[in-house]
C-alpha cells in the first residue's frame, strides 16, 4: 500500500475561498465516479459554503468534553475505517482539543496519507511556521495555531488562493466572510488594504519558491542544461578579493530592478590548490551575500571559466556579474582573463555585466602555475643555480676552458637549466635558459661580444639549447608536481581510509576527531558550531585547542556543514587544495556528533525504562505484597476489637502475635523498597569505619529465630573498611533470603574468613539452589525466583544487598552449596593496617 497524496488549497488571507474551491474540487472528482468523502470541513456559517457541502458524504464527528464544554473534532478512526480514496480536511493548522489522538490535525492527515488515502486539506499563509514573526510585525497579531513548512512543502500539489484586497474587502463588507457586527472592526484592523497586500505577497513569493523547487527537479530529471529565464537569477564570481562586496553590492541593485530576483555569490577554488584567496575576505563577502537576502556557494574546478559558467547554467541563471580583471595590461599575454572567457563562452541566454573597480589594473601576479610547492629554500638555491650558475660558468669557461667548443658549451649552460629546474620549479629553469641564452650568444657564439651570429649553424644550436632547456624544464616541474600530488593523494587517501576505518567502527567521538583534524592541518584551534536558525546565536557542539572562536567568520577556515553547522579552525590559512580533505572530516565530525546524541538518547531511554520497570513492579508490590501483610493487621485488629465474640487469652496472645508479625513484614518490606529507591537515586553516601564483623553480623541477625541459623565469626579476624548500618542491613536481608529457601529441618551457616587482602562473610543455605544461568538475575530489583511462595517479599532483598556492598566498595555473588543449596559470598574491604599474615580459614566446613 503506497502513501496517499496530500493537495493543499493555500489562501493568501481568511475569506479568499480556499474552503470553497477546495469543495467544488470535491464535487468535480465525485462526478468523475472518485469515493471523495468530507472528513471535516469548517463551513463558519457562510451560506455559500455550506451550500456546497450539499450532495458530498460527511463523516460524524467525534465529541470531546474539555472544561466543561463539549467541542467536535474530526472522527481520525472513522475515516481510518472509511477509507475513502479522498479525504476532505479543512484548516490543516488547526490545534486539537486535549484529549484527542494527536495534538494538531496535520498530524491526523499525516495518519491519513500512512494509510494510503489521498488528503485535499486547506491552510493561510499566515500559518506557516517560518513566517509566524513576520506575520505579527505586519498585522500584530500573532498566530497561535501553525503548521511546519515542511508539511506543506511536502504536498504533492499547491494551489494558491488569491484575491486582491479590493474584492477582498468588499466580499467582508457584503457580510460573506464575518458576521455584520464584526466586519467594522475586521476591516479597520486585521484586513487593512496595507495588511492584505503584504500577506498577498508573502504566499507569491512562497509559492514561487515552491514552483522553483518544482522546476528545478524538472531540469534535473529531463537533463535540461539552456537556461529558463522564468526568474532573475543573477550569479556574482568572486576571486577573495576586496573588490567582491562591490560586485555583491551592483549584483543586489539589479536584482531589486526585478521582482523576485535572487542573488548567488560563488567562489571557485581550484582543486590543486592553486587558487590563493583570503578567508577572512571571503567569510566578509559571505556575510555581506547573506545579510542582503543572497546565498554563497563554495565550487571547487580547475577550469575558473568553465566551472562559473556550469555553475550557473546548473541554477538556471539569467545573469552573471564579473569584475574587470586586476592584472596589467602585459600579463594579458598569458590569456584573456576569466572575464573574457566568461563573456565569450557565455552564449546569448545569459547576460555577462562585467564591472569596474578600485582594483581594476592593479595586479595580482604572474598566472603561473606553483604546484610544485618545493619550499622556500629549494627555490632560493634554484634561483641562484639559474641566474648565478650561468654568469659563474661563463667566467670559468673564459678563464679556464676556453677552447672546449661550442656543442660542449651548450651541453654545460643545458645541465645548469636542469639543475634549475629540480630544484625550483619551471620558473628559475625558464629564467635559467634565458640568461644562458644570452651568455652563449655572447660569449661563445661569433662574433664574440656581439648578440649576433654569423654562423647559421650556430643559431640552430642556440634555439636547439633553448627549445630543449624550456621543454627539459618543463617536464622536471610537471614530474615535481605530480610527486607533489601522488604525496597529496597517498596522504588524503590515508586520513580517508582513518575516517573510514572510524565510522565503520564508531570508535570516534567529537572531540577526538576534532584534535584529529587540528593534527593533521596544524591547527591552533578547532570548534564545531552549530545553531538553530539562521538568526539564532551559534552554539559549540565541541571544540579543542587554546581559544577556539565562538563564530564561523571569527576563524581563519570556515567549512559550512550544511545550513546551521560550521567547522571553524584558527591557526593558518589553509590552501584550497586542503578543504577536499577537511570536508569529508567535517561530513564525519556531524555524523559523530548524531552518534553520540543518539547514544545519549538511547541512555536516557533505557534509564527511563528501567525506570518504568521499577515503577511497574513497585505498584504490583503495592497492590499485593504490601496489602497482605496490612489485610492480616486489619483482620486482627477488627477481630479483636469485635464485641460480638468473647477470645481468650490464647486466641487474644495469638491475633496479637499475628499483628506483631504483619507489622515486622509490613517494617521489612517498607525498608526494603526505601533503600532501593535511594540507590536508585544515587543518594546512598556509606560512612566508612573499621569495624569488628564478630560486632556487627549478630546485630543482623536479630529477628530471625536463633535455630535456623548457625553463626561462626572468629574473633581473630582482622576488621574491615565498611559502613555499620549498610553491612548489618545487607547481611540482614541475605540471611533472611536463605532462611526463607532452607528446609524447616535445615540451619543457615553464617561463616567469615580472611583472604589475603579481603574478608569474606558466607551464608550457607541448604536449598534448592539457583541454576547458573540465573544466579545474576537473582540480583535484579522485584525478580523473585520461580519456586518463591506466593507473598514472600517484593524481590528487593537480595538487590538492596549487592548494591549496599558495592557501595561500601565489595562485592556479593552467588555460588553453588556443595552437596545441594546455595552460597551467598559477601566480600568486604580490609581496614588499612589491618593485612593478616596468613590466611583463616571457617572454623567450620560444609560438604
Amino acid at each position: 500500500m503506497g502513501r496517499g497524496k496530500l493537495r493543499i488549497y493555500l489562501g493568501a488571507a481568511p475569506g479568499v475561498g480556499k474552503t470553497y474551491a477546495m469543495l467544488s474540487e470535491a464535487h468535480r472528482r465525485t462526478e468523475r465516479g472518485t469515493d471523495c468523502v468530507v472528513a471535516f470541513v469548517e463551513h463558519h456559517a457562510r451560506p455559500r459554503t455550506e451550500v456546497m457541502l450539499h450532495g458530498l458524504e460527511q463523516l460524524p464527528r467525534c465529541e470531546i468534553e474539555y472544561r466543561d464544554t463539549v467541542f467536535t473534532e474530526m472522527d481520525l478512526d472513522a475515516a481510518l475505517q472509511r477509507r475513502p480514496s479522498v479525504a476532505l480536511v479543512d484548516e490543516l493548522a488547526h490545534t486539537n482539543v486535549p484529549g484527542s489522538r494527536n495534538a494538531k490535525r496535520w498530524q491526523d492527515v499525516e495518519e491519513l496519507l500512512a494509510a494510503g488515502i489521498d488528503v485535499i486539506s486547506t491552510v493561510n499563509i499566515q500559518h506557516l511556521e517560518s513566517l509566524g514573526d513576520v506575520v505579527e510585525s505586519i498585522t500584530g497579531v500573532r498566530q497561535r495555531e501553525t503548521v511546519p513548512d515542511e508539511v506543506v512543502r511536502r504536498a504533492d500539489q499547491i494551489e494558491l488562493v488569491d484575491m486582491s484586497p479590493q474584492a477582498l474587502r468588499r466580499r467582508m463588507a457584503h457580510g460573506n466572510i464575518y458576521k455584520p457586527d464584526k466586519v467594522d472592526a475586521a476591516l479597520s484592523n486585521y484586513f487593512r488594504p496595507g495588511n492584505l497586500t503584504a500577506l498577498r505577497e508573502l504566499a507569491l513569493l512562497w509559492v514561487a519558491d515552491r514552483v522553483d523547487e518544482y522546476l528545478q527537479e524538472y531540469r534535473t530529471e529531463h537533463r535540461v542544461s539552456t537556461i529558463w529565464g522564468s526568474r532573475e537569477r543573477i550569479v556574482v564570481g568572486l576571486t577573495g578579493g576586496p573588490e567582491g562586496r562591490t560586485l555583491i553590492r551592483r549584483a543586489v541593485r539589479l536584482a531589486e530592478k526585478g521582482a523576485g530576483g535572487e542573488v548567488l555569490a560563488v567562489y571557485i577554488a581550484r582543486s590543486d590548490g592553486l587558487t590563493s584567496a583570503s578567508p577572512k575576505e571571503l567569510a566578509v563577502q559571505r556575510t555581506l551575500v547573506e545579510d542582503l537576502g543572497g546565498s554563497f556557494h563554495h565550487v571547487i574546478g580547475d577550469d575558473v571559466p568553465s566551472s562559473l559558467l556550469d555553475f550557473a547554467r546548473g541554477v538556471n541563471a539569467t545573469q552573471i556579474v564579473l569584475g574587470v580583471s586586476r592584472r596589467r595590461s602585459w600579463q594579458t599575454v598569458f590569456g584573456p582573463g576569466v572575464s573574457a572567457t566568461v563573456a565569450r563562452e557565455s552564449g546569448p541566454d545569459l547576460d555577462v555585466h562585467i564591472v569596474t573597480h578600485g582594483e581594476a589594473g592593479q595586479g595580482r601576479g604572474l598566472p603561473i602555475p606553483r604546484g610544485a610547492r618545493l619550499g622556500r629554500w629549494r627555490l632560493l638555491w634554484g634561483w641562484l643555480v639559474g641566474i648565478a650558475g650561468p654568469a659563474l660558468l661563463t667566467l670559468f669557461l673564459n678563464g679556464v676552458a676556453p677552447d672546449v667548443g661550442l656543442a660542449n658549451d651548450v651541453l654545460l649552460f643545458l645541465s645548469l637549466t636542469v639543475a634549475a629546474a629540480l630544484l625550483g620549479g619551471l620558473v628559475p629553469a625558464l629564467a635559467s635558459a634565458g640568461v644562458g641564452s644570452l651568455l652563449l650568444n655572447y660569449y661563445f657564439t661569433p662574433p664574440i661580444h656581439q648578440l649576433t651570429i654569423a654562423d647559421p649553424r650556430n643559431l640552430v644550436a642556440l634555439v636547439i639549447f633553448i627549445g630543449v632547456a624550456i621543454s627539459v624544464a618543463s617536464v622536471v616541474d610537471l614530474a615535481a608536481r605530480r610527486t607533489h600530488q601522488a604525496a597529496r593523494l597517498r596522504a588524503e587517501s590515508e586520513t580517508l581510509s582513518f575516517l573510514a576505518g572510524s565510522v565503520l567502527r564508531g570508535e570516534t567521538t567529537v572531540e577526538a576527531l576534532l584534535e584529529r583534524v587540528r593534527e593533521t592541518f596544524s591547527m591552533d584551534s578547532v570548534a564545531l558550531l552549530e545553531r538553530e536558525k539562521d538568526v539564532d546565536p551559534w552554539t559549540c557542539a565541541g571544540s579543542v585547542g587554546r581559544e577556539p572562536v565562538a563564530r564561523p567568520e571569527h576563524a581563519d577556515v570556515d567549512m559550512p556543514i550544511g545550513d546551521h553547522m560550521a567547522l571553524a579552525l584558527s591557526g593558518r590559512v589553509l590552501p584550497a587544495e586542503d578543504r577536499r580533505v577537511l570536508g569529508a572530516f567535517a561530513a564525519q565530525a556531524v555524523v559523530v556528533l548524531d552518534r553520540q546524541r543518539l547514544v545519549d538518547e538511547a541512555e536516557v531511554a533505557r534509564k527511563l525504562a528501567e525506570g518504568n520497570k521499577i515503577r511497574t513492579s513497585l505498584l504490583a508490590a503495592v497492590s499485593h505484597d504490601l496489602r497482605t501483610p496490612l489485610a492480616a493487621i486489619k483482620a486482627a485488629v477488627t477481630s479483636l476489637r469485635s464485641d460480638d465474640v468473647e477470645w481468650s487469652e490464647e486466641d487474644q496472645a495469638e491475633l496479637l502475635e499475628g499483628i506483631e508479625a504483619g507489622t515486622d513484614r509490613l517494617d521489612n518490606l517498607v525498608g526494603n523498597l526505601l533503600d532501593m529507591s535511594r540507590l536508585e537515586t544515587a543518594t546512598v553516601t556509606p560512612v566508612i569505619r573499621e569495624s569488628d564483623l564478630d560486632e556487627v553480623v549478630p546485630m543482623a541477625l536479630v529477628g530471625v529465630p536463633d535455630a535456623s541459623v548457625e553463626l561462626d565469626i572468629p574473633e581473630t579476624l582482622p576488621m574491615v573498611a565498611v559502613d555499620r548500618g549498610l553491612l548489618e542491613r545487607a547481611v540482614a536481608n541475605i540471611v533472611e533470603n536463605a532462611v526463607r529457601y532452607s528446609p524447616d529441618d535445615a540451619q543457615v551457616l553464617v561463616s567469615a574468613s580472611a583472604i589475603a587482602d579481603r574478608v569474606e562473610v558466607r551464608v550457607v543455605d541448604r536449598g534448592p539452589g539457583v541454576p547458573d544461568d540465573a544466579k545474576e538475575r537473582i540480583f535484579a530489583a522485584f525478580q523473585r525466583y520461580g519456586d518463591a511462595p506466593g507473598g514472600n517479599g517484593v524481590g528487593l532483598g537480595l538487590a538492596v544487598a549487592r548494591g549496599f556492598a558495592e557501595a561500601m566498595g565489595g562485592t556479593l555473588t552467588a555460588e553453588d552449596t556443595p552437596g545441594g543449596g546455595m552460597t551467598m559470598v559477601l566480600s568486604l574491604r580490609l581496614a588499612t593496617g589491618h593485612t593478616p599474615s596468613r590466611p583463616e580459614l571457617s572454623a567450620t566446613t560444609t560438604s
